[in-house]
């Protein structure tokens, strides 16, 4: 059985959230903080994480950055914010998917189940390979660069793997979308050209003269191995 980690201070919304999981056949667990929510998540025997991004003590996002440095667990944010630029920031720290207060507590338990049937199924498909610059271990979720690990969060690492799978194909954003995120969130070019953008800053700070993600415009992405120092 699945366990769920709900962080959420205010105890009506986290005992509706956790009544609805449980009649999806999961258990859960609540904290009221972003420390306790870590303090628990160090613990493990977790599936998955609801943070509210408005906590008492840190935010969210806060607490996501913390997660991600040494967590893959998939993270679900809730918040009473729906501007775009709070959506793009959550999937940037690592966010699976953002769910705008008020929200139907069925349609979330559908959304963890969707991102948990994702998260188990999508490494296995991002068969990549090896040369002289990229070298991609897939049953670890691990990516090598010119040699050097990239730190990368659940979906950079998809979108990556996804691209190296394919060198030298053009995808269209929908395609990605599709592949990727396979109906995640609502399909915006966005969230593409967000996680594009991040994973270039990336390869960057590893080779600043290669530029191995090319755009093609109107189209959209391919990847293309750089001759390799």
């Amino acid at each position: 059985m699945s366990n769920i980690l709900i962080v959420e201070d205010e105890a009506p919304i986290a005992e509706t959230l956790a009544y609805a999981l449980r009649a999806e056949g999961y258990a859960t667990a609540h904290v009221a903080t972003g420390q306790a929510a870590l303090a628990r998540l160090a613990e493990g025997n977790l599936a998955l994480a609801i943070i509210d991004v408005g906590l008492p003590d840190i935010s969210g996002f806060e607490l996501v950055r913390r997660i991600r440095s040494s967590n893959p667990i998939p993270v679900m944010f809730l918040t009473a914010h729906a501007d775009e630029i709070d959506r793009v920031l959550g999937f940037e720290v690592g966010a699976d998917d953002y769910v705008v207060k008020p929200f139907s507590p069925r349609e979330v338990a559908g959304r963890v189940r969707a991102i948990l049937r994702r998260t188990t199924s999508m490494p296995a498909q991002a068969i990549g390979g090896t040369s002289s610059v990229w070298q991609h271990d897939a049953s670890a979720a691990s990516i090598r660069y010119h040699g050097a690990v990239l730190s990368l969060t659940r979906y950079e690492y998809l979108l990556l793997a996804w691209l190296i799978r394919h060198p030298s194909r053009v995808f269209s954003r929908e395609q990605l979308l599709e592949a990727v995120w396979n109906g995640a969130h609502d399909g915006s070019d966005r969230t593409v050209d967000t996680h594009i953008k991040t994973l270039r800053a990336k390869l960057r700070s590893v080779a600043p003269d290669d530029d191995p993600i090319q755009t093609h415009r109107g189209m959209g992405y391919s990847l293309q191995a750089p001759r390799a120092s």
